[in-house]
């Protein structure tokens, strides 16, 4: 069985999400031109590829050198503009594309960007895609399309609107009466995610919702749950979300101001689709970070968690080998696969909305049905990611602390994806065994790899 506590990153520029750096810096133009060359010949082989972003500042410059590099290649690019990440997956299967590309961050600071890149199905790219992109990246090209074999690019007409229907189309009950407050993250949800409630029926408060790519996940949205819980509780509203700066996640707050976080939604989900007779093998799939509150809770209810390395990619990953219909990450990553095939933040907000209003319950009764284990996470700063591995003397330490907590706790140390870190993740049933043993491991970390 792999060991997913020794999982590391993939790749030279891949990480766990994809390319992301400083947008002109790390994430040059030149890079994104040679990026889109090569992905379009491994990927699109001729053919479209629906292209979006974010609001970020660097997007506009991003993007037309990605669609230069595309073009180049002899793609098609089909230009859906600002719009979600899960959107361009489910613009890259509607029209029957080879393939899709966002330019965007995510939740990160305002300077980053990235690319990622989705198939044909509508699936993040695995990694031997990716590294198949890194190699072209290598190669000269021994000769490139002219004449009328070079690529185009045209705007994608009616990409909100087709996103939005497809949306509307996975609720299944009206929100009329619930009050929502919506935190678009001064992000790609800007648009849609405000239409989509108010279609649906519900009386919404928007929050942070102009395109504007300089405050990008500043003091709000997923990052920053203070200012849509004020709201919440200003207005006396049912249900607070709030999205990062791509919507591809979502966070909420109940109605009485309090976070729920994805293993919260998750739980909420499970139950709910269980109930219905909706949930596959009485299965749901998390990642590593999943809380053991949460595991505990779901197996008392007869409902099993199966595990996935972080990324929302390894969750549908695991969703596809073991039929589960539900997976997402704590981060707020949620993917409901009868609907989608990556996280989509509005989507799942949607489905959160739709159980309160199909309960006698409101979100804090659906939402907090387990105690989460203290959980303590600390990022050890260290010369390279790939000294994890081969650490011997520190997975011994890592051992003797797990036989210590025995079945009322667990480690998990595992390299960053995007940064020169390692992560030391600590639970227990006591907050304060949880503190001192995540800070003895994070020491050994420092001495050994720092």
């Amino acid at each position: 069985m792999r060991d997913l506590r020794r999982c590391t990153t993939v790749g030279k520029l891949f990480g766990t999400d994809g390319i992301r750096g400083v947008a002109n810096k790390d994430l040059t133009p030149d890079l994104l031109l040679a990026v889109g060359r090569a992905a379009g010949t491994v990927i699109a082989e001729g053919g479209p590829v629906v292209v979006g972003r974010d609001t970020r500042l660097s997007g506009p410059m991003l993007e037309a050198a990605l669609v230069a590099g595309l073009c180049s290649s002899g793609a098609e690019a089909l230009l859906a503009g600002i719009i979600p990440t899960p959107a361009v997956a489910f613009l890259t299967t509607a029209t029957k594309s080879r393939a899709g590309a966002v330019i965007s961050a995510s939740h990160n600071p305002v300077p980053d960007n990235g690319i990622k890149f989705f198939s044909d199905l509508g699936h993040k790219v695995g990694e031997e895609v990716e590294d198949a992109i890194e190699r072209a990246l290598a190669e000269v090209p021994a000769s490139l399309p002219v004449g009328s074999d070079i690529g185009t690019a045209s705007p994608l007409e009616g990409a909100v609107e087709g996103y939005l229907e497809h949306l509307l189309g996975s609720v299944d009950e009206q929100l009329s009466g619930l009050r929502i407050v919506l935190d678009c993250a001064f992000g790609a949800a800007y648009e849609v995610a405000p239409r989509a409630f108010k279609e649906a029926g519900a009386t919404v408060s928007v929050l942070n919702a102009d395109p504007d790519g300089a405050r990008i996940n500043v003091n709000c949205g997923s990052t920053d749950l203070s200012h849509v819980a004020r709201e919440v509780l200003a207005n006396g509203a049912d249900i607070g979300f709030a999205f990062d700066g791509d919507a591809d996640r979502v966070l909420a707050v109940d109605e009485e101001g309090a976070k729920v976080d994805g293993d919260r939604i998750l739980a909420l989900s499970a139950l709910r689709l269980k109930e219905k007779g909706e949930l596959p093998h009485n299965l749901v799939v998390g990642t590593v970070m999943s809380n053991l509150g949460f595991r505990r809770a779901l197996a008392e209810r007869g409902i099993d968690v199966a595990t996935a390395p972080v990324g929302d990619k390894h969750v549908v990953q695991e969703m596809r080998d073991t039929g589960a219909v539900l997976g997402g990450e704590q981060s707020g990553h949620v993917v409901f696969a009868q609907h989608s095939t990556t996280g989509d933040g509005i989507l799942t907000a949607l489905q959160v909305a739709a159980a309160v209003a199909g309960s006698d319950y409101k979100l804090s009764g659906l939402a907090h049905v387990f105690e989460p284990f203290p959980q303590v996470l600390i990022n050890v700063p260290v010369r390279s990611r790939d000294g994890l591995e081969g650490a011997g003397e520190l997975w011994q330490q890592v051992a003797e602390a797990e036989e210590r907590l025995g079945d009322d706790g667990r480690v998990l140390l595992r390299a960053s994806g995007t940064e020169q870190l390692i992560r030391v993740m600590v639970e227990a049933a006591d907050g304060a065994v949880a503190r001192a043993t995540a800070e003895a491991l994070a020491a050994a970390v420092e001495r050994q790899l720092g």
